[in-house]
Order: C-alpha cells, then sequence, then structure tokens
C-alpha cells in the first residue's frame, strides 16, 4: 500500500465515491475507471482541514488515522483504487475501537457517488424566477 502525496491525486479522489462516518469521510476512486491502465498497488491519502483545530490537533486526528488504516486488514480495500480519509473533528473524542469498526464498514458499504459539476447549473429557483416574455 502506498501513500498519495500529490494534489493532483487527491484532486482526483474527490471527485469519486464518499462514504461518510462521524470520525471521518472515505473518498474512493476505481484507478481503471480513468483513461489510464493503472496496475499499482491500492493508493491512501490523509487529510484534515484547518476548521478542525489548530495544528497539534489536526496532527493528532492524522496520526488516529494512519493508525486505523494500518490495524486494518489490506484485504478490505478494493484493488485499483485510491483512497483518501477526511478526519473530522470527532475523530479525537471517539473511541479508538468505534473508529476501527467505523472504517471496516466503510471499506464494505457501497459507496455514494457524487459527480461534482464543472460549471454552475440554474436550479429549480433560477428557472422559476424568469419572467414569462
Amino acid at each position: 500500500m502506498d501513500r498519495l502525496r500529490q494534489r493532483a491525486d487527491f484532486l482526483a479522489v474527490a471527485n469519486g465515491a464518499r462514504v461518510n462516518s462521524p470520525a471521518f469521510v472515505l473518498q474512493s476512486l476505481d484507478r481503471r475507471s480513468l483513461a489510464r491502465d493503472d496496475d499499482g498497488p491500492v493508493r491512501i491519502g490523509f487529510t484534515v482541514t484547518k476548521k478542525n483545530g489548530n495544528a497539534p490537533e489536526r496532527n493528532r486526528i492524522r496520526r488516529r488515522l494512519r493508525e486505523l488504516v494500518k490495524r486494518l486488514d489490506p484485504v478490505s480495500m478494493q484493488p485499483h483504487h485510491d483512497y483518501v480519509l477526511v478526519g473530522r473533528r470527532d475523530a479525537l473524542s471517539r473511541p479508538f475501537a468505534t473508529m476501527l469498526d467505523d472504517l471496516r464498514i466503510a471499506f464494505t458499504k457501497p459507496a455514494r457517488h457524487t459527480a461534482k459539476a464543472r460549471g454552475h447549473r440554474p436550479g429549480p429557483a433560477a428557472a422559476t424566477s424568469r419572467k414569462p416574455d
């Protein structure tokens, strides 16, 4: 298992499927769905936004997430996938065993696919606010 380190890889995974948990969000992307043939190992990245606390708190969240992945059996991860764990503030106070169970469930759950729109598309409110000709 390798680590994601390039910003472009994190952005690509952000457009993939996601599973929510109280302590983290698991984002995943099947690299075979992209135009390239990538037979490399499973790659995983970790990120925590600044709204989750100061630097020591964010580092502690990131360390807890890395330890979760170390203790998880790699068989539960699908081959040819990239994963990103986005830490949440609850990761500081949530029991480690509970977080490990949450991660196991997240890898087995059918992921919710979110395709982010490239441009602005007007919603139903914008369509109804127009004046008729």
